[in-house]
């Protein structure tokens, strides 16, 4: 469970002089730690229940927001669907309003339909709990509470945090990166950068005009503090009695080694979302033209693995701007620069190729091996060789992250296990029991349209 108020500022909470305060304090805390461990208990999704999608026939965002009805029961009841007009709950028509400026930010800037690339649907439930101090994503869909009234409003109000929130499913079907210490920093701090570029995007605003603030209106006018955190000056988001200071830290001289909150994953993040920042505005303009695509570029190509730390993540993001702007532009330039300013030396491991420009231009190889005869056949041709209606499958399936969710089922004796590679793309083993039909079908189809060699 990712929520946007870190545990640290909700402990505070718990000792305020508002008992009301207090108490909601105390029962977010509750409601989040029971949260966490139904998730961890909460097996995969499996190969059956995954929706797998090629291409749609229209794009456009699908949104279904719930209403809790201030329990604690997802996913409520079905308030508004994608299409419908406003219902008048402002919260619920923010939520609306918020997944749908996400869904544009990723598809007009980037060119990826919904969250997995394949037209994930965008689910949200509002009313979460009673006075319930935090937004999460669960997994599967967004959650708001409305807040105490007294420190926090409601959540719906801020596109930045629903697009931060709504990120963690991006970087779920991407990289996955843990939730703990450095990988768990990078993403939330991948999360932050989605969220402002959502909306810088739909505020029109350069790098030089946004405030690189996250989170502002959250706090009610009784909070001595603009926002929750400041990506051009982390540190500096508030200072208020009950809260204490902003714990985030901007380089890595400074860098928080604790226990808490998963390894200080809502303090450390401030490092990469300071080189961010540095790295957006020193090239200026659109950030989600220059930084912004660089940053999903490390992501959807998967240039980095699940525990990746600030030093590999940080040479992804100089390969990445290399690959796509060249080694010698002012992007690359600009990226390199900000790590640097931040404190944080590239990995000299060597980072995974970057996809070609033309991904037709790849060959394709299937392979399929084990069972109890231990056979194996393969297949091989160039992507530009399939059907067209077998390339877009296998161009979702990779850009989606199915198939390396796939890959973490577990392998059982003496079934047939398939090896996928697109060159520089992907190079993946999946078991066949735990492939979805029509996956199957998709790798028997290369198989046979490819140079089938058995042996």
């Amino acid at each position: 469970m990712h929520g946007i108020i870190p545990p640290f500022l909700l402990q505070r909470l718990t000792e305020h002089a508002d008992e009301t305060v207090a108490a909601s304090s105390r029962k977010t805390l509750l409601t989040d730690a029971v949260l966490r461990q139904e998730r961890i208990g909460r097996p995969p999704r499996s190969a059956a229940t995954r929706d797998v999608r090629g291409a749609r026939a229209t794009t456009g965002p699908r949104r279904t927001i719930a209403d809790a009805k201030n329990t604690t029961t997802l996913p409520g009841t079905t308030v508004r669907n994608e299409g419908d007009p406003p219902t008048g709950d402002l919260a619920a028509d923010q939520a609306y309003d918020g997944l749908g400026l996400t869904w544009t930010m990723l598809f007009e800037a980037f060119g990826r339909d919904s969250l997995d690339g394949a037209g994930m649907p965008l689910l949200a439930t509002v009313h979460y709990g009673e006075r319930y101090d935090n937004a999460f994503w669960n997994g599967e869909r967004m959650v708001f509470g409305d807040g105490d009234g007294e420190v926090f409003g409601s959540f719906t109000g801020a596109v930045d945090v629903i697009g931060h929130e709504l990120a963690h499913g991006l970087i779920q079907s991407t990289v996955n990166l843990e939730y703990q210490d450095q990988p768990g920093a990078l993403n939330e701090s991948i999360a932050d950068v989605i969220g402002t570029l959502t909306k810088q995007h739909a505020l029109g605003q350069t790098a030089e005009q946004a405030d690189w603030l996250i989170g502002v209106g959250l706090f009610t006018d009784k909070v001595q503090g603009e926002a929750l955190r400041s990506m051009k000056a982390p540190g500096t988001a508030y200072d208020d009695d009950v809260l204490g200071k902003d714990p985030q830290v901007a380089r890595m001289d400074d860098y928080v080694e604790t226990s808490e909150d998963n390894g200080g994953v809502h303090i450390n993040s401030g490092i990469p979302n300071y080189a961010f920042y540095l790295a957006a505005t020193a090239i200026g303009g659109n950030a989600w033209e220059s930084a912004g695509q660089i940053w999903i570029d490390v992501l959807t190509n998967n240039a980095v693995d699940t525990t990746a730390d600030f030093a590999q993540f940080a040479a992804a993001t100089i390969a990445a701007a290399a690959a796509r702007f060249g080694e010698d532009s002012a992007e690359r330039r600009a990226v390199a620069d900000a790590w640097q300013q931040v404190g944080v030396a590239p990995s000299t491991t060597p980072a995974p190729t970057p996809p070609s420009d033309d991904p037709a231009s790849e060959t394709v190889t299937v392979q399929r091996s084990g069972g109890l005869l231990g056979r194996t056949q393969t297949g091989t041709l160039p992507e530009s060789a399939l059907p067209s209606a077998e390339q877009r499958q296998l161009n979702s399936l990779i850009d989606s992250g199915e198939l390396q969710q796939l890959q973490q089922e577990r392998a059982m004796p003496d079934a047939y296990v398939w090896r996928v590679q697109v060159e520089t793309r992907i190079d993946v083993t999946l078991n066949e029991p735990a492939l979805p039909g029509d996956v199957l079908q998709l790798f028997q189809r290369i198989l046979d349209l490819g140079d089938n060699r058995p042996r």
